[in-house]
C-alpha cells in the first residue's frame, strides 16, 4: 500500500499539465510551428511515452508541443492528462492535435489505477532524485547544520545500519534526514564569484534518540559517512508543473558545471543534469526551455598571410541543443539536457530558444 501511495504521489508530481499552452507569461514564439512532412495522422499512446517525445513525431520543435493543443493561459491552471491507449489525431488543416473523438483536449476526471499513469512531459526518472534533495548550498549554508560529532565504536566510516552521534538535532521534530558533504564550488564564469557549492549526497538517516548529542541510524548510504558530515531535513518533494515554455524576458547565461555528485565531468550527452549561472533573480522558473550555443571562438583565416594583423577571425556561436530547467535557486538553476547535436561542455552559452 505504501508503494502504491508513493507511486500515486509521484504521478501527481510528474503527470504534468499534459497539454499546456506555452506557459504563464511566456512569449509566443515568433515563427509558426512547422509540422514534419512525415508527421503521422495519429499516434496511439503507449507506456513509456512522454509528451515531449510524442511531439517530436509531429514537429522538429518538440518543446513547443503545448502549441499543438492550442490552449489558452486559463486552461493551463487545470491538469490535462493523456493516458496509454489514448489515440492522438492530427488536424493538418489547423496544425493541431486532439484526442480521438474531441475537437481539442479539455480537463477530464478519471478513476485510474496506479497501473495506468498519465503520460509525463519529460522522463521522470531523469530528474526525480534531484527534486527533494538539495543540489546546492550557499557558501555558508551548512555551517550551522546538525553535524556528526562521533560514530558508534569510533568507526572511521559508517555504512547501512550504522549509528552516529549528532549535535544540533535536539530542537527539531524531524525524523528523517539527508546526509551531505559540501562539494566543489560553483563559480559564475561571467563574474568569477562563488554562487554556491554542490551538495554531495551521502545517504539518509532516522533519529533513534533525541538529546545533545542525538543518535541517528543510517537507513540508506550511497557514500562513506563520517565525523564532520552534515544533516539536512529530508522534507517532501514539491509538486511543480513542468510545462515547457520560453522565458518571458531575455535570458543569457552559461553552463557552470555538469552534475556528477563527485568530481568533474568534461562533456555531457542527453539526459545529463547541468548547473546554469542564472536563477530566480534572472527570471528563470521550472519549465523554461533554453537553447544551447557553443561559445564563439577565434581561428586563423588560412587565406591571409601568417603575419597579417587581421588573420584571426571570430566564429559565430552555433546553436546545437536544448535544456529543460527543472529546479531553480536564487542565482543558480539545474536543467536536463533534452536535445544535442554535439557534446555539451562547461561554459557553453544558454539563451532563449
Amino acid at each position: 500500500m505504501r508503494n502504491r501511495i508513493s507511486k500515486s504521489i509521484t504521478t501527481l508530481i510528474f503527470a504534468l499539465v499534459g497539454s499546456l499552452a506555452a506557459g504563464v507569461g511566456a512569449q509566443a514564439p515568433k515563427t509558426p510551428l512547422a509540422l514534419k512532412p512525415d508527421a503521422p495522422d495519429r499516434h496511439v499512446v503507449v507506456p513509456g511515452d512522454t509528451l515531449w517525445g510524442i511531439a517530436g513525431r509531429f514537429t522538429d520543435s518538440p518543446w513547443r508541443w503545448p502549441e499543438l493543443w492550442n490552449l489558452n493561459k486559463e486552461q493551463i491552471r487545470n491538469p490535462h492528462r493523456i493516458y496509454p491507449g489514448d489515440v492522438i489525431v492530427l488536424d493538418r488543416a489547423r496544425a493541431q492535435l486532439a484526442l480521438a473523438g474531441t475537437r481539442k483536449l479539455s480537463p477530464r476526471v478519471r478513476a485510474e489505477s496506479t497501473a495506468r499513469e498519465a503520460i509525463p512531459s519529460i522522463p521522470p526518472n531523469a530528474i526525480e532524485p534531484f527534486l527533494s534533495r538539495p543540489l546546492l548550498v550557499e557558501p555558508d549554508g551548512l555551517d550551522n547544520a546538525p553535524t556528526i560529532v562521533a560514530t558508534e565504536e569510533s568507526r572511521v566510516v559508517i555504512g547501512n545500519g550504522g549509528r552516529a552521534f549528532v549535535r544540533g538535532l535536539a530542537g527539531s521534530s524531524e525524523d528523517l534526514w539527508y546526509l551531505y558533504r559540501r562539494g566543489r564550488a560553483l563559480i559564475d564564469p561571467d563574474t568569477d564569484t562563488t554562487v554556491g557549492y554542490e551538495a554531495i549526497y551521502l545517504g539518509t538517516a532516522r533519529v533513534a534518540r533525541r538529546g545533545e548529542p542525538s543518535t541517528i541510524e543510517m537507513t540508506s548510504v550511497t557514500q562513506e559517512i563520517g565525523v564532520g558530515d552534515k544533516l539536512v531535513p529530508a522534507g517532501k518533494p514539491q509538486p511543480v508543473t513542468y510545462a515547457p515554455h520560453a522565458p518571458q524576458s531575455a535570458v543569457q547565461g552559461r553552463v557552470m558545471s555538469i552534475y556528477a555528485g563527485v568530481g568533474r565531468v568534461g562533456e555531457a550527452g542527453p539526459q545529463a543534469v547541468v548547473a546554469l549561472n542564472r536563477g530566480k533573480a534572472d527570471g528563470l522558473e521550472p519549465g523554461h526551455v533554453l537553447a544551447l550555443y557553443r561559445r564563439a571562438s577565434q581561428v586563423a583565416d588560412a587565406s591571409k598571410p601568417s603575419d597579417a594583423p587581421d588573420r584571426m577571425m571570430a566564429l559565430p556561436e552555433e546553436r546545437y541543443g536544448l535544456v529543460f530547467v527543472f529546479r531553480v535557486f536564487e542565482r543558480v538553476s539545474y536543467a536536463l539536457v533534452m536535445q544535442l547535436g554535439r557534446p555539451l561542455q562547461p561554459l557553453d552559452v544558454v539563451r532563449n530558444p
